[in-house]
């Protein structure tokens, strides 16, 4: 918000560019938008640093088991996720975002 008041001929483009992605923009431009919206302050539906983690520990020619496994921790982390979340006073449900 500074930046925005301090900074609007640089912010205005960022956030112009954000509010143009649409689910049928190719992948990497979005990311890139949001990478740059990211850095910027702006937020953004996708998290870049969280893509770019979960890309880094892709490997290929895993074994179905370690996928397995990974698939596995994944379901635990939102099993214990969702009650936390659940009990947050801040956190809400909207049913028009469907979450």
């Amino acid at each position: 918000q500074v930046f925005s008041q301090h900074c609007p001929f640089l912010m205005g483009p960022i956030e112009c560019l954000a509010d143009v992605v649409t689910p049928d923009t190719d992948i990497q431009v979005t990311l890139n938008i949001f990478e740059l919206a990211s850095a910027a302050g702006i937020p953004c539906e996708v998290d870049p640093a969280l893509v770019t983690a979960l890309a880094g520990h892709r490997t290929e020619g895993a074994s179905p088991e370690e996928e397995y496994k990974v698939s596995c921790l994944l379901l635990v982390f939102v099993a214990v996720s969702l009650p936390l979340l659940a009990a947050d006073p801040a956190s809400t449900y909207s049913p028009e975002l469907d979450g």
